[in-house]
């Protein structure tokens, strides 16, 4: 996923669970100063924060990736 859709994908995350971005650091583990930068465009996440950001997402939207493919979690199993 290119960095700046990852970055939409993350706000989008952020505004739908209405949580705001100094929480969202937190559950990150980073500082609130990072997620605001890169909300604003000013600076990207590193390759290894693009990868934590990628498996917080699909932790939070409920997929497991196997290799390059993504599975959906059934709820009650």
């Amino acid at each position: 996923m290119l960095t700046m859709d990852l970055v939409k994908e993350l706000d989008s995350y952020r505004l739908e669970n209405k949580i705001t971005q100094q929480v969202l650091a937190e559950q990150l583990g980073v500082s609130f100063v990072t997620v605001n930068r890169w909300f604003n465009y000013k600076t990207k996440p590193s390759k290894i924060q693009q990868y934590q950001i990628e498996k917080f997402l699909d932790r939070k939207n409920g997929r497991e990736k196997i290799g390059n493919l993504n599975l959906r979690r059934k709820s009650g199993i």
